[in-house]
């Protein structure tokens, strides 16, 4: 993590998500995973946004060099994974080969699979390398939000808060004034954090990755 920080200009941006359509998906989708042997977590759905994310703005999936910039065609993501073997506790990063070529039942498969001997401390050493971007799940110890530090040699790495129903103001009308056709409801929401290398990404394109992962979010369709 020294190594990283003193590597990377780290810069953070953080988005605000509506998870409304991926908890009702998630409903109506658990139970007949379920009985496939399958625990369907959010997981998945946020591999999948990125996943998008990654397609709109390709140098997320870069790395630096002093030839240049290197992207990689290959979507590899790691997902960090919290561990405690020995009384002591730790952080695996276990690889999601090729997520892009995954449904969401493969995603959840593939991570159950992989957290699973994670934290048994049955992961392989190939099975924590080559990986492109970097999830962190930091939101199920009840965090809100984070900077997370990136995964060297990537280009970025996206913080994930916990999900948590909060009121909402849903515009009635295009001004930012208040208004009779305002309405408050209350909607889970989550935070998204993207820490990524300077070097690479700047704050537009930064937030254009957020941006799609937020949209693929809002808008969930069957993946």
């Amino acid at each position: 993590m020294v190594h990283s920080k003193q590597t990377s200009p780290h810069v953070t941006t953080i988005f605000e998500v509506d998870m409304t359509a991926v908890v009702l998906h998630r409903e109506q989708a658990k139970q007949a995973l379920a009985e496939k042997g399958v625990n369907l977590t959010f997981t998945p759905y946020f591999i999948a946004a990125a996943v998008a994310g990654l397609r709109a703005v390709p140098y997320a999936n870069g790395k630096f060099s002093e030839q240049g910039i290197m992207v990689s065609r290959r979507l590899h993501i790691g997902i960090a994974v919290a561990t405690q073997q020995q009384g002591e506790d730790g952080l695996l990063v276990p690889v999601i080969r090729d997520a892009d070529e995954k449904n969401l039942a493969g995603l959840a498969r593939t991570v159950n699979d992989l957290a699973e001997r994670a934290r048994k401390g049955k992961l392989s050493a190939d099975e924590q390398s080559g990986g492109t971007f970097t999830i962190t799940n930091h939101g199920v110890g009840g965090s809100l939000a984070g900077t997370p530090i990136i995964n060297q040699p990537q280009a970025a790495i996206l913080g994930i808060g916990a999900i948590v129903k909060r009121p909402v103001v849903r515009n009635g009308n295009q001004s930012l004034l208040p208004s009779a056709d305002d309405a408050i409801v209350i909607r889970p929401m989550c935070y998204l954090s993207l820490s990524f290398d300077h070097r690479i990404l700047d704050g537009a394109s930064a937030d254009r990755f957020l941006t799609v992962v937020k949209q693929t979010l809002e808008n969930w369709k069957e993946y």
